[in-house]
């Protein structure tokens, strides 16, 4: 695959700026080329092209400025986390368990249904379709939860965290994130949608949001990433690590807009976006 400097830095663009929002940045990686044409069209077309270890390098950027916006949050967590094995346990710990649970059922699922996921990943009317459902579902998930939804409570972010989100609710918003495998559900959009579902606020459900996809990005970046030192992909490095660093900073501006978006505002801008978007791109590669 060819993949120029200029290809990488609109991909790793792209990716910055959609990887946070609940939009689906591997839904915006797919249907991208798909639009543009050409030689970009490749990209998706072979199940087996590296564009997918690409885009996850790209998401490796994005795992790397949100892991330093959160990092005060991140490294409070885990200590308490690890405390917690000796028997001291705290709100901390709680959370950092919660979100270790809910990382295992997309974990599982990601590697056992790799290859079908690959496949998927090439097919452009899919992504279309699924981006479609994710902006039904944001909307929907808005509609029935704006009169339930706790009061903002920043400070109380991880009380508000363990109250509304049992090990159980953990577990189903687990799978429930698993629907990001498929290009166009967004992840951040699924895990913030279960937050309101459980009455959290939209600035605490985007807060567990957040804390969700760094786990979830890094380990997908840890399995295929090595993939990207073959040989045969030499010549990816280059491009790559250009588009990673528009990447990193294009996420990390999303992310601090996000967190003050997030505090009084809804999603509902991005759930129209998806369902333009997506009704858009069916029409256009349906036929």
């Amino acid at each position: 695959m060819e993949f120029t400097y200029a290809q990488a830095i609109i991909t790793g663009f792209i990716q910055g700026v959609t990887e946070l929002f609940p939009v689906s940045s591997l839904g915006h990686a797919v249907l991208m080329p798909a639009w543009i044409g050409g030689q970009w069209s490749n990209f998706t077309t072979d199940a087996n092209s590296p564009y997918l270890v690409a885009t996850i390098a790209l998401h490796s950027a994005s795992a790397i400025a949100l892991f330093l916006v959160f990092r005060k949050r991140w490294f409070a967590l885990i200590f308490s986390g690890i405390r917690s094995l000796s028997g001291r346990r705290d709100l901390e710990s709680a959370v950092f368990w919660r979100l270790v649970i809910a990382t295992i059922p997309v974990a599982v699922l990601g590697v056992i249904f790799e290859e079908n996921l690959r496949e998927l990943f090439s097919k452009p009317l899919a992504s279309a379709v699924f981006l479609t459902i994710n902006g039904c579902v944001l909307f929907i998930v808005e509609r029935i939860t704006r009169s339930t939804a706790r009061p903002e409570g920043i400070s109380e972010e991880n009380k508000n965290i363990t109250e509304s989100i049992s090990v159980k609710n953990a577990i189903a918003i687990g799978f429930g994130q698993s629907l990001a495998l498929f290009a166009g559900i967004s992840r951040f959009g699924i895990s913030m949608s279960a937050g309101l579902l459980r009455g959290l606020s939209h600035s605490t459900a985007s807060d567990f949001a957040f804390l969700l996809a760094l786990p979830v990005i890094a380990g997908a970046s840890l399995y295929k990433l090595p993939e990207l030192f073959q040989a045969e992909n030499s010549q990816l490095l280059g491009p790559i690590l250009a588009g990673s660093v528009v990447s990193f900073l294009c996420t990390y501006a999303s992310i601090t807009f996000l967190v003050r978006w997030f505090k009084t505002r809804t999603l509902y801008p991005f759930a129209i976006y998806c369902l333009v978007v997506g009704a858009i791109s069916i029409i256009r590669f349906a036929s």
